[in-house]
């Protein structure tokens, strides 16, 4: 039994996405909404600690956090190649990435946080969400840098990509992406591998966006 729990176009995506590279459909998808009571159940809780997504259940175990699953996948599954083990000559960056991927959507979820999730008379601080769109764009400009030929480590796709292709669906909901051809063809690389297509038809539609850009607020 292969159980994923899982919010849509949120972080669990990566896993998702990775399963289908290595040709596995969970046999079961729980779907949470953030911030509904059920992420607080006995269900995520015993999968997560802290009640957060992702959770996977597998081969009789559960692993909960992105790049610990993915990297559990990876090492589980190696004839997939999509992990760098020890004494690879890319293992360095590839572990890199898999930090920096989480360093780049901890803003997005602050900014999600300020756009998104306070409700009135709760209102964002202009200062604070300025300074968080300034730090992703900080981040997008050093993963411009970070691109290596197709993907992001030269020998090919790999895990890392996979984390990084959340960040990249989110981004630009609070970034604008002109200054960024490189990420713009990565991304676009990403979203045509056939395992992106066929998780993103499990997905459907996103619905966690109300609006295509969210510029920063205006105090007063």
């Amino acid at each position: 039994m292969t159980r994923l729990h899982h919010v849509p176009w949120g972080r669990s995506f990566r896993v998702l996405w990775l399963l289908q590279e290595m040709g596995i459909t969970p046999d079961e998808i729980i779907r949470y909404r953030i911030g509904a009571p059920e992420m607080r159940g006995a269900g995520l809780m015993g999968a997560s600690p802290a009640g957060r997504i992702p959770a996977l259940e597998i081969d009789g175990i559960t692993v909960f956090e992105s790049a610990a699953i993915l990297q559990y996948l990876c090492e589980t599954r190696p004839q997939h190649g999509f992990g760098r083990a020890p004494g690879h000559g890319e293992r360095v960056r590839y572990l890199e990435a898999l930090g920096f991927a989480e360093t780049q959507a901890s803003l997005i979820e602050q900014l999600n946080l300020n756009h998104l999730f306070l409700r009135p008379p709760a209102r964002p601080s202009a200062t604070v969400v300025k300074l968080n769109t300034l730090r992703l764009a900080d981040t997008l400009r050093a993963l411009e840098g970070m691109v290596a030929g197709d993907y992001l480590l030269p020998s090919g796709f790999s895990a890392a990509d996979a984390m990084l292709g959340f960040n990249l669906f989110a981004a630009p909901f609070y970034v604008r992406m002109d200054p960024y051809p490189k990420l713009a063809a990565y991304w676009a690389r990403l979203q045509a591998r056939p395992a992106f297509q066929a998780a993103a038809a499990i997905e459907g539609p996103q619905t966690f966006y109300a609006q295509d850009f969210y510029p920063v607020p205006v105090d007063g």
